[in-house]
């Protein structure tokens, strides 16, 4: 998935995705000059940053 891609299924900036990228917090393979996420790491991503409320 492109970063724009990535932003709009989390509904977040791109600017976002690219800090969570640069941190390591999630992986991505570098293209050129663009990054690509699998789709998967989105998806863990996602589940392992969800938190329960009361």
């Amino acid at each position: 998935m492109t970063v724009a891609e990535v932003a709009a299924v989390m509904r977040v900036s791109k600017m976002t995705v690219y800090r969570l990228v640069h941190s390591g917090e999630m992986p991505a393979i570098r293209v050129g000059r663009s990054f690509r996420v699998p789709e998967q790491a989105v998806h863990d991503y996602l589940r392992d940053s969800y938190v329960e409320t009361a």
